[in-house]
């Protein structure tokens, strides 16, 4: 038995108790006369005390040789500690050591192995698994466990059934680009690992199993950032015989659950917001309302007043930031600054201050009288100690920077707090969205998507205004979840292949096997698929879902650890009848 207990449990009610321990070497203290050793296992640290007096020399001397995280095995009488530690549950307790076995020696790792790190993240991500045994990263894979355990706990209550899905599927044109998988027995062509279940779990509707879940791995080859990885992981679910607010209302109740559990708090039911309330008030599809700053429209009181840059123009529209009349020039202009990023992409910015005594002042007074100025404030609903900051140009291109500046302002003022959430669902998103360079419609969720039954008739006749029987979950200004309710009429579906650009032959290359499955029988169904890695790392407070996975890429998509991706041998390239030419 390499242990009786782990290193977090034992306290005074086990005083005078023989226990054997093992662990990793955390830290050690040598006193010449007494060594105290910090033992780490994934459950706590327990202290480990040898002295001259009452340890068997041998014994001492082998503690005075280890070093940090050497994996060890001790057998002792547990003690109650001199000098207690109230800051970890083993703190009023030590372990007299009697016998020590060393099970395996250590090099001293590249940085220290504690909360606090000397370790830059490219080194961490290189020893991952030295990573690993850091609290702040341990307790992230176990939350993340037990996030999992209470979705698959909800679902199964709401007789969802978990079904493993393919992972070598067909490529499909539609969405992110896809990994593609070399078939040998196949010469020449290829399998893709799935962005999603989609077309599999409408088949599991359509055959009859009428409520499907699974906790599945997805790939897809984009460029990456925090919130993103080449594989992640999706809660992926679908329903039969259902409509939108069926759907809304299962995940409502699983959302709301997990919150509860984390916060201990009731949230009722959900905001929703349609998607072009979303874009007028916030300027994109996933806002966060933790916080207010709505954009104000500003055209009927700013142009005509020989203002050229909001003359000219299509919409002039600002935020309120509330208590901010100390803001500096200094400060002002590094905004204005900020916006001014290749990122974010504006010409400029200006700024409306309502001082404490009442008096507005602004960077445009040359151009707007003060009774001007105070009716653009009336219109924000502004008072004393508020500061206005105005944009204009391109109304699409304008509304994303001053959504990019609010989030901004929200994170620089401390309004964007980790352990305060706000859901809502965004409903009602457009169906299609017109591509100028490729000339045609492409999906703005995916093809299977189903337009609201009374938009349908707008296919035929302005298919840019039909609307999607879709919904996004969002939560703390983002999108951790979406779906839709499907089309389950193959005419239907055909249509939608049409208008996507699809020849009738190029629909049924891709996707024939749907197809014929809608003539036996398909039942009305619908789903949602919610971002795992995402979820989780939201709900303990943060957005960078990298340490909430356990191996993951660095933002080039490599994996450090093992080196991959990587050239493979010549012969396997044979095998596979490749051939690569990097020259080229």
């Amino acid at each position: 038995m390499f242990r009786t207990h782990t290193n977090g449990e034992l306290s005074l009610k086990n005083i005078n108790e023989n226990v054997t321990l093992s662990g990793w070497v955390q830290t050690i203290r040598d006193k010449g006369f007494m060594v105290w050793i910090d033992l780490r296992d994934r459950y706590g640290i327990t202290q480990l005390v040898f002295d001259e007096d009452r340890t068997p020399k041998e014994i001492l001397e082998n503690a005075k040789k280890l070093g940090r995280e050497f994996v060890i095995q001790v057998n002792g009488k547990v003690i109650e500690r001199a000098s207690k530690n109230p800051k970890i549950p083993t703190g009023e307790i030590e372990i007299l050591v009697e016998d020590l076995k060393i099970l395996n020696a250590s090099e001293l790792p590249p940085f220290t192995i504690e909360d606090e790190t000397d370790g830059g993240e490219e080194l961490r991500m290189k020893y991952r698994y030295l990573d690993i045994r850091r609290n702040p990263v341990k307790d992230k894979l176990i939350f993340r466990h037990k996030m999992a355990q209470k979705v698959r706990n909800y679902l199964s209550d709401q007789n969802f059934i978990e079904v493993e899905t393919p992972v070598l599927i067909k490529s499909t044109p539609e969405g992110a680009r896809d990994f593609v998988v070399p078939s040998r027995m196949n010469p020449g062509q290829f399998y893709a690992l799935p962005q999603s279940p989609q077309t599999f779990k409408q088949l599991l509707m359509i055959g009859g199993m009428d409520r499907y879940f699974q906790i599945v791995k997805c790939f897809r080859d984009e460029d990456l950032r925090a919130d993103r990885q080449p594989e992640f992981t999706q809660i992926d679910c679908e329903m039969a015989f259902v409509e939108q607010e069926d759907v809304l209302e299962i995940f409502e109740g699983m959302t709301a659950t997990l919150l509860k559990d984390i916060t201990g708090k009731d949230f009722g039911k959900f905001p929703r917001m349609t998607f072009a309330d979303a874009m007028k008030k916030y300027g994109n599809d996933k806002p966060d309302i933790r916080f207010g700053m709505e954009f104000c429209e500003l055209n009927d009181l700013v142009k005509g007043k020989d203002f050229k840059i909001f003359d000219d123009a299509e919409l002039v529209v600002g935020i309120n930031v509330e208590g901010c009349p100390d803001y500096t020039r200094k400060q002002i202009d590094a905004l204005i600054d900020w916006v001014k990023r290749p990122q974010i992409g504006a010409s400029g910015m200006v700024w409306i201050k309502y001082q404490h005594d009442g008096v507005i002042t602004s960077s445009v007074n040359k151009f707007y009288s003060e009774e001007d100025l105070k009716r653009i404030a009336e219109k924000f609903g502004a008072k004393p100690g508020d500061l206005i900051f105005v944009m204009s140009g391109d109304a699409h291109k304008v509304r994303t920077q001053l959504s990019a500046l609010r989030m901004e302002l929200g994170n620089q003022l401390g309004l964007r707090k980790g352990d305060e959430f706000a859901p809502l669902w965004i409903v009602d998103f457009p169906l299609l969205e017109w591509d100028e360079e490729t000339g045609r419609y492409h999906a703005m969720h995916h093809p299977f998507t189903s337009p609201k039954p009374e938009d349908v008739h707008l296919l035929e006749t302005d298919p840019g205004k039909a609307r999607a029987n879709a919904y996004d979950l969002i939560l703390n200004g983002n999108e951790i979840g979406g779906g839709s309710v499907r089309i389950f009429d193959k005419d239907l579906q055909a249509k939608m292949f049409n208008l996507l650009g699809f020849t009738k032959e190029d629909a049924e290359a891709q996707f024939g096997f749907l197809m014929n499955a809608f003539q036996y029988g398909a039942p009305p169904h619908a789903g949602l698929a919610l971002g795992f890695d995402r979820l989780v790392a939201i709900l303990n407070g943060n957005e960078v879902i990298r340490d909430y996975i356990a191996f993951p890429k660095n933002n080039s998509g490599r994996d450090v650890m093992i080196d991959a991706p990587s050239p493979i041998a010549d012969e396997q390239l044979d095998e596979l009848e490749l051939k690569l030419d990097l020259k080229a």
